[in-house]
């Protein structure tokens, strides 16, 4: 299983190299959370102020994690899942508007897009584990605990409500792109003006250009061979998602079983292996890289969104890749 999706392209000013006077400087470094690799790669002038506002900007993500890892019993995101079916449970005004904003994709994706999925990601084994074939009376079962319309917002006392028991938030569509604009976020309340900062590969923002260069790099992988790429694209003050079926899969009777759910049948979508999204912010990359994927290019190309360009790998006879036009 391969769950590399971008293959950056660092080129040659990525290279260790002596630095000479009056030369920008390169830090890079990685930190693992919220079960993915942040990697962050900045210029400057002083060596030691990168490594510092490097350290802030992970930081963050440790911060995040502690507030959106469902994989955390003290997180405040798995607080909502225990009791919001309970009673309406207060979150800080942070969590809130990001809750906010996650059941406003739900809506606009026409329900492709879907935060209550929890307990579909659970019922096919995808939770902590490698994937399970589930019946049809556990797929309907699970399906009955879906559905955004389940999650209730109160704007005035910041609270979060289930209209049912078994309802269960999954922050997997959007934890990482929100992480990685937070990051963004402390790089320019330091002055930084050019840095690639990535979560697991799939999730990319571009800050600024790097010394000499037109934009940052980027390729996206074969979604049959991670050893060939099927676009380039450079980036700047933007980002770059990628979902793909070979991200997380099993195989069971002859068949191959992705990850990506479509929250309305809850089955894993079919008929496309691979989408790119370019938006201005990673929030809104990673968020509508999985509508466009279960809905398709005909949906993508009438539902621009905030999606600035998109690139599709359909499953076809020969495999299809191309942008949206």
């Amino acid at each position: 299983m391969k769950h590399f999706v971008l293959l950056l392209s660092l080129v040659a000013w990525l290279a260790a190299a002596p630095v000479h006077a009056g030369e920008p400087v390169r830090v890079e470094a990685s930190v693992d959370a919220m079960g993915s690799t942040y990697t962050v790669a900045l210029y400057g002038e002083s060596r030691d102020n990168l490594e510092a506002v490097v350290e802030q900007a992970f930081e963050e993500v440790r911060r995040l994690d502690r507030m959106l890892s469902n994989y955390r019993r003290d997180s405040e995101w798995s607080e909502v899942n225990r009791f919001a079916a309970q009673r309406p449970v207060r979150v800080t005004p942070e969590l809130f508007r990001l809750l906010e904003r996650c059941l406003d994709y739900s809506r606009r994706s026409e329900g492709a897009f879907d935060i209550s999925v929890g307990p579909l990601m659970k019922v096919w084994g995808f939770y902590r584990g490698t994937g399970h074939l589930p019946g049809k009376a556990e797929v309907r079962k699970a399906l009955e605990m879906v559905g955004y319309r389940h999650v209730i917002l109160d704007a005035r006392h910041y609270t979060v409500r289930f209209d049912r028991p078994g309802v269960e938030l999954d922050p997997g569509g959007v934890g990482k792109g929100y992480a990685v604009d937070q990051m963004v976020k402390v790089l320019r309340e330091n002055g930084v003006t050019s840095g690639l900062i990535s979560a697991g590969s799939s999730s990319i923002y571009a800050l600024g250009t790097p010394p000499g260069a037109q934009g940052w790099k980027v390729s996206v992988r074969h979604p049959r061979d991670s050893r060939r790429t099927v676009a380039e694209v450079y980036l700047k003050n933007e980002s770059m998602s990628t979902s793909g079926n070979y991200e997380k899969f099993f195989q069971a009777n002859g068949r191959m079983y992705s990850h990506i759910m479509d929250p309305r049948t809850g089955y894993p979508a079919p008929g496309m292996l691979s989408v790119s999204v370019i938006a201005p912010t990673t929030l809104a990359s990673e968020a509508w890289t999985k509508p466009i994927f279960i809905n398709g290019r005909a949906w993508a190309a009438r539902n621009r969104l905030e999606a600035s360009r998109a690139f599709l790998c359909e499953d076809k006879a020969e495999l299809s890749c191309a942008w949206l036009q």
